[in-house]
């Protein structure tokens, strides 16, 4: 398993570096139909990732919940529009779009029975926050720029939500609350590139693309640099549909789709993603005080394989991502599962 972890670090870091398959694939705006980009669209997508849809367990990264609202219509904010003159590597056009989102993270530990958690495990957290992001396509590659602003602790309720959902379920009742995170404000930026053209070829119907791609991402919730590629395969009438929507940090996608009223349309896909972490709250613990924590691992890797069905105005996705082992003695590597569920209008 550890030969598997690094062989999918060393490809996710050298398909970093694009490697386009002809010339005309170079420019992303040439090759995206105008319509697409002059159709002003809105997206509404949940997602809803938990282990429990992938190896069934109820530890690590135990939940997450986001609901985004894309607009690919909105102006952007003048606030943000100052980040165009901070930031060399973001650049805003008539091509960027507006997004919203509000979600919520739990993390607990392997036994969930005890009231005194091990403190050698992952301690239990909840993170609830917003976030504000764009997206913008210029030249060959699109740029994701999102902060977030949240809190972690029992203001995250997280001990309520998990609480709930485990009564309507008739799961074991969460017994180590009481030795969470504390509260703690939260505050992060990230940033994403992908080259989502880098590699693209039609074999007859069918429409393949590798899409390599860098993130960096800033705060006190996660510190790190990540590197990786995404694989798709769709129809190449309806090829551009991107990858469902994922909760942070994940390999890239933002749900978009531009699938005809009245039209069946799917998607097959596939990911890797290393990353260098330096920070992980929820590892590491409270910024500015004592209590529980781990040692981490410096590098973690993902790897995802999921499927996409779209209709009309309406998509549905999953996926199963496994992720590597994140912290010293964590006794297997955490697999979940995402459901998405967008909404084009």
């Amino acid at each position: 398993m550890k030969k598997l972890y690094y062989i999918m670090v060393f490809w996710a870091i050298l398909w970093s570096f694009p490697v386009y398959a002809n010339q005309e694939n170079k420019n992303l705006e040439n090759n995206i139909p105008k319509e697409i980009i002059e159709d002003k669209m809105k997206f509404f997508t949940l997602t809803v990732e938990n282990d429990l849809f992938g190896a069934g367990t109820d530890q690590n990264y135990t939940s997450g919940v986001r609901f985004n609202y894309f607009d690919t219509s909105s102006i952007t904010p003048l606030s943000a529009q100052k980040l165009d003159y901070m930031l060399p590597f973001f650049q805003i056009n008539n091509t960027t779009s507006v997004y919203y989102a509000l979600g919520q993270n739990l993390y607990t530990p392997d036994d969930i029975k005890a009231r005194v958690p091990d403190p050698s495990d992952r301690p239990y957290a909840g993170f609830l926050y917003g976030a504000l992001g764009m997206t913008t396509l210029s030249g060959d590659h699109i740029d994701d720029l999102e902060i977030t602003v949240g809190v972690i602790g029992p203001w995250a309720l997280g001990e309520e939500t998990q609480e709930f959902v485990h009564d309507l379920g008739n799961f074991d009742d969460p017994s180590g609350w009481s030795y969470q995170l504390e509260n703690e404000p939260a505050l992060n930026l990230a940033w994403q590139r992908q080259w989502p053209e880098a590699y693209a070829s039609h074999f007859g119907s069918l429409y393949f693309r590798a899409s390599p791609h860098v993130g960096v991402s800033i705060g006190n919730i996660y510190t790190y640099a990540s590197s990786g590629l995404s694989l798709q395969f769709t129809p190449f009438e309806t090829r551009w549909q991107s990858k469902p929507l994922r909760v942070r940090p994940a390999i890239p996608g933002n749900g978009l789709f531009a699938v005809p009223e009245n039209h069946l349309s799917w998607s097959i896909f596939a990911g890797v993603e290393g990353r260098a972490v330096a920070r992980n709250i929820f590892l590491d613990g409270n910024t500015w005080e004592d209590g529980p924590s781990v040692n981490k691992k410096p590098f973690v890797a993902d790897a995802n394989v999921g499927v996409s069905l779209s209709y009309g105005k309406t998509q549905v996705s999953y996926t199963l991502n496994w992720r590597s082992k994140e912290f010293d003695g964590q006794d297997d590597p955490s697999i979940f599962g995402a459901i998405s569920v967008g909404y084009r209008f």
